[in-house]
């Protein structure tokens, strides 16, 4: 970051793209104060302004029904207030209005009192948002005169609508401010690219665009907080899934003198795995666990995850299980194996043999003359979870699953078998896409030998379950079921628009069928990290028991 003066009559913003942490009020005034020192010795900042509800992180959800946690909240405003007399400090937390309700409120701090406040305008209420279920919209307009820059606020949602941003620069705003928790899913950033600068074009005025980061749950926010100029070009942008800093000088008429921050944006296969393993990552150590563990199969989904884990944690966090039965075979055992030794992961075996023996016996007696069917296979799943689960108990790992979304939406998982687990980190990565990343993780992080073997990339996908058993008995060619998946899950297209795309109607109709009947296995699969428009869990809430039948 290139450090100079702030420019002669302009005013330097600094912005704070930190990572939060739901429910921790004091640790996330602590994280701010530490930005807010960072910005006052390293960048001489007049402005610094920080994410959407900084102080709650986000979102809180139901957090904001209690008292006690609004009250840990507000104990934190003055403590900021009086560590930062000499700079104007702007965030975000919930405010309580005298009669009780709510709203998601930018304050802007400075002199060690309140300047100002703003009260967000546009309530999300779609997808992964429910804001109307706890605040109250705002309606006014929030301009600050900052050194002789009249600052214009918005939180996040105002800047995707027209009126917000309007109604700020009609009150005399030149420099719009822009507190944002924006959750990340792929092609996001350009969305984001495209609405601010329309905000631009609207308004004339530059716009501050400050991002959250970290993963929360099913989300991660991707932070890549960034300016506009007047012209629509993009300056000072920050890091992908990374905290920073940057910095930008504004005069009073809008004009930005001079930047810092100069991150490069990953995109495609880059994008997503970053994704992924921050997700792990702050999944894992927001919860207190002690590193993880999975089941290790040799096959493409197993490896995946397991590569991303070590990524995310280290090798010293991830343990590998292998857990053979009759059906498993050399190749996969092997492969396993090849995957851990090149990783350096530790990878110990169970054999699940004696115990689905004992488990076949013991249910003789009631299975007696019934030809062995997927009870048998699910058995042996089942047997695997239980001891991945002992695992995760005894050593207080997390017991990460490796299903993905292709096999999510269809129903191909055992429930309380592969299905069993803390947490699925691939669980809205469609299969293709699963080669892709996996693929991309060999090419793109050399070393000696690709950490996952190609023999894996190449195999024909198979549960093991029974003898010879494919993935292609069952489903049809992953490209084709992810395209099924893709628009009846992501899009809400009909039967008939995904035949009159091409797609055979036999083959939709099963899938789409599949899809339906599967939701009560997926309402009770462990969270997992969102990466599309419409990621099954907060995104898609489908009733269990339903008579719809789509046409």
């Amino acid at each position: 970051m290139m450090l100079t003066e702030p420019s002669s009559g302009a005013l330097r913003i600094t912005l704070a793209q930190i990572s939060t942490q739901v429910g921790h009020c004091v640790g996330n005034a602590d994280r701010m104060l530490g930005a807010i020192h960072r910005a006052r010795q390293e960048l001489q900042a007049q402005v610094i302004v920080f994410p959407e509800l900084t102080l709650t992180g986000y979102p809180p959800e139901d957090l904001l029904l209690r008292a006690d946690f609004l009250a840990q909240c507000e104990a934190q405003i003055q403590r900021i207030a009086d560590a930062a007399p000499d700079m104007t400090v702007i965030f975000g937390l919930p405010e309580r209005l005298p009669g009780g309700s709510l709203t998601n409120t930018a304050l802007v701090l400075g002199q060690g009192r309140i300047l100002a406040r703003y009260a967000k305008h546009a309530l999300p209420n779609y997808g992964v948002f429910d804001e109307k279920r706890y605040f109250t919209p705002g309606t006014d307009a929030c301009v600050v005169t900052v050194q002789g820059v009249p600052l214009g606020i918005t939180i996040c949602e105002d800047i995707w609508e027209t009126a917000p941003a309007r109604a700020a620069a009609e009150a005399g705003a030149r420099v719009l401010i822009t507190l944002n928790a924006s959750p990340y899913h792929r092609h996001k950033t350009e969305d984001r690219l495209r609405v601010v600068a329309d905000r631009v074009r609207d308004t004339g005025c530059p716009v501050v665009y400050v991002n959250l980061v970290g993963g929360q749950d099913e989300l991660v926010f991707d932070g890549r907080s960034f300016a506009m100029n007047q012209a629509g070009e993009r300056l000072c942008p920050l890091p992908a899934f990374a905290e920073g800093l940057g910095w930008l000088d504004v005069t009073a008429e809008g004009q930005i003198l001079a930047h810092g921050g100069a991150a490069d944006w990953p995109e495609g296969e880059a994008e997503v795995y970053a994704a992924l393993t921050m997700g792990i990552r702050d999944y894992v150590r927001k919860n207190g666990f002690q590193g993880v563990v999975l089941g290790l199969s040799g096959g493409i989904d197993s490896a995946l995850v397991l590569t991303l884990a070590v990524d995310a944690l280290g090798a010293d966090q991830v343990l590998a299980v292998r857990m053979p039965s009759r059906y498993t075979s050399a190749m996969s055992l092997d492969d396993a194996l090849t995957q851990c030794e090149r990783l350096g992961v530790r990878c110990e075996t169970l054999p699940i043999e004696p115990l689905f023996t004992g488990f076949t016996t013991t249910l003789h007696p009631l299975f007696q003359g019934l030809a062995a069917d997927v009870t048998e296979e699910n058995l042996q799943a089942r047997i695997r979870g239980v001891l991945l689960m002992a695992l995760s108990n005894k050593f207080g790992r997390m017991l990460l699953t490796t299903g993905n979304k292709s096999e999510m939406a269809v129903g191909y998982a055992t429930l309380y078998g592969d299905m069993a687990g803390g947490f699925a980190p691939i669980k809205d990565v469609p299969k293709t896409l699963v080669y892709a990343l996996a693929r991309w993780r060999n090419a793109h992080r050399k070393t000696e030998h690709p950490p996952i073997p190609e023999r894996v990339l190449s195999r024909e996908p198979s549960a093991e379950l029974r003898e010879n058993q494919r993935d292609a008995d069952s489903l049809p060619d992953y490209a084709v079921l992810d395209q099924i998946i893709t628009a009846f899950v992501e899009h809400d297209q009909s039967i008939e628009d995904m035949v009159a795309a091409g797609l055979d109607e036999p083959t939709v109709r099963r899938i789409v069928r599949l899809i339906l009947l599967n939701e009560y296995k997926r309402r009770q699969a462990p969270p997992g990290i969102r990466i599309s428009q419409r990621a099954f869990g907060r995104d898609r809430r489908y009733p269990i028991s339903s008579g719809f039948q789509p046409q």
